[in-house]
């Protein structure tokens, strides 16, 4: 074990690297909701040495109260934190244990229980008496938050919805930090606490003033009350005593301060605020009613015309008020991959940056390192919705991302690779915003935090098909997620002549290839077997065969028409092919053929495409048909996966970025008909279906034979959301491109669990 986390600066030069586990309990009535069941670490011990493999030195891990003794001590399990934080410690990683995440205790007590504090100080006795080496805890994970989810806005148990509460559930949750501390320090004099909060800043409109104040003095709340801070003289002393708090109890903890060791700053893309008094101007989903005024309460990228610097201020801010050591304890984000990259890098730069303005900063931890599950809910419901961190973990074993190399590069001070680091975050782009900027002077530009990567040549993404409707998707899906790319006509580089794929490589200087053009139409090739084989089989050799010249990643496209439909279920990417058509054919050759020249090249099969912007698809041409009255005929005995284009475009990337390899089959993961499909798609926009005529698959006249069964499924991972979820978000897509509206802005991704 790596020691002495809370060392002098001096002592410890470089910045560490430190990763978190999502281990949330959190209690919504009567159900609990528990994210190591979801993510399978609760049964994989093996997880332990993946973490250890990022370069962390230390981790934020759960030894959880609810899990180990929701019955009490007497009857507490210890078989699981006995086997894994050993293994922790035999692999060199700090265990910072938490003891409560976002919980309320066992089913018996509560956030507002006045035995809560002494019956976690009584557990947290036992956990430091069964691992006296154990240094560092958090008995209570972000006190403060989970204050204002439990007792204000009523989200988590005990569902208060008072300032009353709140502050009863936050001197609980501080009490018992106090006094679990104390326990701990009872048999390991040497314990040190590591307590964590999210680090907000409100800004916002001279009409909310009093709001805004408000918010930024309780932000600093959790942290006041432990270090002995709150007084007559603390400027919420009012509040809190008309919040029925008693000045014996708020005293209590000035006459008992239990500063933290290291203070743990958790800040994410929502963790800024801007308040306005004009709510019409924003949406409705982002205005609110406090202490009786109904205002917008909006994340600062999505309003602000200058960014805010971000988290570097805030850290000087935190280290001029308490003057004591600092870690951000969480830094992740919910978007796509490369932006996750590019938050990670920022985060660590200002931290960086705060040490270098004399700021006592210990670590940056990467939060979430086997992703998070429905946090776009609050964890009030399962939705499936996942967000993926350094590890993904939708195939059932863990796949380490492009977030788990960048992790190891910065642990070991190695330069950063990701050529995808050259571009800047959606919070920072200008299409971020959900309304109408806000110019102000509060919100000044620091693009010194960034620093990211350093490149006298932006390295860009080329890709073929340029007229196609995969190209053409890559390329607006790139340019959204600010990706530098070239989408090449046949043109500028012919990718059945090695030479015209050479000029374009020596021209470009890319970093990866896309092939998403090719020979398309499946009937005709039938007749038309040379040139299919041509642009769907040599171009793609040829292509691959540069790349691994060249050291370039490269991704290329094939179809379920490989299989022949004897299987009579999904299709997994182990499965042999045997494909009916030239068509298939041709993409089964080019499988074999590209991963023989490049084994690091990646194949992604997908099937059955629709999508918002061409309008030649099937989902478009039927509702296009039936809304208008007209009859539409769709074979109701070949089953397909449908995939919806943007979300095969945005994983694809993913994939990309992740350096992927091998066949992936990528669908929105249900089997249906044609028929069945057109049913689906009518349903969620709304069309009558009654001229819709189911047709077998003979009656269609297709000179191509074609599998009666071709849907794709997956053995290495679910990772399209789901053909409902699809089908809604085109509607809207649709709907919204009518009326000249984007219907997806940066920062929004769509992730969901198998």
């Amino acid at each position: 074990m790596i020691p002495h986390l809370g060392s002098q600066p001096e002592q410890t030069p470089e910045l560490a690297l430190w990763g978190g586990l999502e281990c949330t309990v959190n209690r919504v009535r009567d159900n609990y909701f528990s994210q190591m069941d979801r993510n399978g670490h609760a049964e994989r011990l093996q997880d332990i040495e993946r973490f250890a493999s990022l370069g962390i030195r230390a981790i934020r891990y759960p030894v959880l109260w609810e899990r180990t003794a929701p019955d009490g001590i007497e009857s507490a399990d210890w078989s699981w934190p006995d086997e894994r934080l050993p293994a922790l410690q035999q692999l060199g990683v700090t265990p910072i244990v938490g003891l409560v995440h976002h919980g309320s205790g066992p089913r018996h007590t509560s956030l507002v229980d006045a035995c809560f504090a002494d019956k976690l100080a009584e557990y947290a006795g036992a956990v430091a008496a069964r691992y006296p080496w154990v240094e560092y805890y958090t008995p209570v994970n972000e006190p403060l938050t989970t204050a204002r989810f439990s007792g204000l806005a009523g989200v988590w148990y005990p569902h208060g919805g008072d300032e009353a509460t709140f502050v009863r559930a936050l001197l609980v949750e501080c009490r018992a930090t106090v006094l679990a501390m104390r326990a701990i320090r009872a048999v390991n004099p040497d314990a040190k606490l590591v307590q964590t909060d999210d680090l907000s800043k409100t800004y916002g409109m001279p009409e909310m003033e009093a709001i805004t104040s408000f918010f930024n003095e309780r932000r600093w709340l959790g942290w006041d009350l432990l270090c002995g801070k709150v007084d007559q003289d603390h400027k919420l002393w009012n509040y809190l005593l008309e919040s029925n708090a008693t000045e014996e109890e708020l005293l209590w903890f000035r006459d008992n301060p239990c500063p933290p060791d290291i203070i743990g700053v958790n800040y994410y893309a929502t963790s800024e605020r801007w308040l306005d008094h004009r709510p019409e101007r924003y949406p409705k989903d982002r205005c609110h009613t406090f202490r009786g005024i109904y205002h917008a309460d909006i994340e600062t990228p999505r309003v602000l015309a200058t960014p805010t610097p971000g988290i570097a201020p805030l850290l000087m801010e935190t280290w001029e008020r308490y003057g004591l050591p600092i870690a951000i304890t969480e830094a992740h984000i919910d978007a796509n991959r490369e932006d996750q990259l590019r938050w990670l890098v920022e985060i660590w730069n200002a931290a960086k940056k705060a040490r270098n303005q004399g700021a006592d900063i210990r670590a940056v931890t990467v939060w979430a390192l086997l992703g998070s599950f429905d946090w776009n809910c609050l964890v009030t419901e399962c939705r499936g919705y996942y967000e993926p961190g350094p590890f993904d973990v939708r195939g059932g074993t863990p796949r380490p991302t492009a977030v788990a190399t960048l992790m190891r590069e910065l642990s070991s001070g190695r330069p950063l690779s990701n050529p995808v680091l050259q571009g800047e975050g959606w919070w920072r782009r200008p299409g971020r915003f959900l309304c109408k900027p806000v110019a102000t002077s509060t919100a000044v530009a620091d693009l010194a935090v960034r620093g990211q990567f350093k490149s006298a040549h932006v390295q860009p993404i080329l890709i073929s098909g340029a007229t196609g409707t995969l190209g053409s998707a890559f390329a607006r899906i790139c340019e959204k997620r600010n990706l530098a790319y070239h989408v090449l006509t046949r043109q500028e580089m012919d990718i059945t002549d090695p030479a015209s794929v050479e000029r374009a490589i020596q021209r470009f200087k890319p970093w990866a290839i896309i092939n998403a053009g090719g020979y398309v139409r499946v009937d005709e090739a039938e007749g038309d077997s040379e040139r299919c084989m041509r642009e769907n089989t040599l171009g793609p050799t040829i292509l691959s065969l540069a790349c691994i010249r060249h050291a370039l990643r490269f991704m290329t496209f094939s179809t379920d028409l490989v299989f022949d439909g004897a299987k009579g279920r999904p299709y997994v990417e182990s499965d042999p092919v045997n494909p009916l058509g030239v068509y298939g054919c041709s993409k089964a050759e080019a499988e074999q053929r590209v991963l023989d020249a490049d084994p690091q090249a990646l194949v992604i099969r997908t099937s059955s495409f629709f999508g918002p912007w061409d309008q030649h698809n099937f989902v478009t041409q039927a509702l296009n048909a039936l809304d208008h009255g007209q009859s539409f005929q769709a074979a109701g005995d070949m089953v397909v996966a449908p995939t919806y284009v943007p979300d095969l475009v945005n994983v694809s990337l993913d994939l990309l970025i992740d350096r992927e390899r091998g066949v992936w089959h990528l669908t929105n993961a249900e089997a249906v008909s044609w028929a069945e499909l057109a049913r689906r798609a009518c349903a969620a926009a709304g069309v009558d279906p009654g001229r819709l005529e189911e047709v077998s698959m003979e009656s269609c006249g297709y000179a191509a034979r074609r599998p009666g069964f071709s849907a794709l499924g997956s053995e290495r991972g679910l990772l399209l959301p789901s053909l409902d979820d699809a089908l809604k978000r085109y509607v809207e897509a649709v709907e919204q491109r009518a009326h000249g509206v984007e219907a997806e802005r940066p920062g929004e991704a769509a992730h969901y669990a198998s």
